[in-house]
């Protein structure tokens, strides 16, 4: 199944995409999957992130290309970082790049939907607790990373977690093309079988850090070609069996 959530009457319902036409559950997510009204096309609905999480947890060099064009090793375990839910951004809305901040850069990803509570889960029970799957764009400035070191300034900029357009429910992910365009150009071009760490073993290995909480979101690390991003660009995450996420690029002020 898909789930999107989408404005009705100015109010955010969460709903399920079958074909070309939204169907509202009766809340906002995580609503009760119970439809409740009639359908509407997707065609001029406006879509929202397809949850609003708590926290965003990012997965630094978890592709071996990645970590090469970067020039670090292997990670021996998940490298964890967070993004502020003040950088969530919807579908189509614009990525702001800061006035000043240098390059900034597009990193696709494959994002975890947590759906269930959880806390010390092993890696074999994961999967009780995965909701689904969405596209994610790890929007980073390149340089205010390699100088603070640590991520949370370059990460963190409101707009720099676009996600969307939906979540996906049903579906293997062990070997999933991902791929970023620029002005339909490809920048990048992998599969998930080149992740370091599955997402069954991120989502145990940080619920032994944090608990996760339903609408959190695990993004599970972007493989090689980032590159920088320009005022007047359009940006394409797409997810084999998930669907494309489209953003355009604005500079100003956030």
């Amino acid at each position: 199944m898909r789930m999107a959530r989408y404005f009705i009457q100015g109010k955010p319902i969460a709903g399920r995409l079958d074909g070309d036409r939204l169907w509202p559950f009766h809340d906002d997510f995580p609503a009760e999957i119970r439809q409740e009204g009639p359908s509407r096309p997707l065609v001029g609905a406006k879509l929202l992130s397809p949850c609003a999480p708590g926290k965003i947890v990012g997965i630094g060099l978890n592709y071996k290309d990645h970590a090469h064009e970067r020039g670090k090793p292997l990670p021996l375990e998940p490298l964890l970082f967070l993004k502020p839910p003040s950088s969530l951004l919807a579908p189509g809305d614009p990525i702001l790049l800061p006035p000043g901040m240098g390059r900034v850069d597009h990193e696709a990803e494959l994002a975890i939907v947590i759906g269930r509570t959880a806390k010390n889960l092993p890696v074999a029970n994961a999967g009780e607790v995965i909701l689904g799957y969405t596209c994610f764009n790890d929007v980073t400035a390149r340089e205010l990373q390699d100088r603070d070191v640590q991520f949370t300034r370059a990460k963190g900029f409101d707009t720099f977690a676009p996600l969307g357009p939906w979540i996906e429910t049903e579906l293997d992910i062990s070997d999933l093309g991902i791929e970023a365009r620029v002005n339909g150009s490809i920048r990048q071009s992998s599969r998930t079988r080149e992740l370091i760490f599955s997402p069954a073993f991120l989502v145990s290995f940080v619920s032994r850090v944090m608990t996760l909480l339903p609408g959190d979101i695990i993004a599970t690390g972007t493989p090689a070609g980032i590159g920088a991003l320009a005022d007047g660009d359009t940006v394409e995450i797409t997810i084999e069996g998930i669907g494309t996420l489209t953003n355009p690029v604005q500079s100003g002020r956030i």
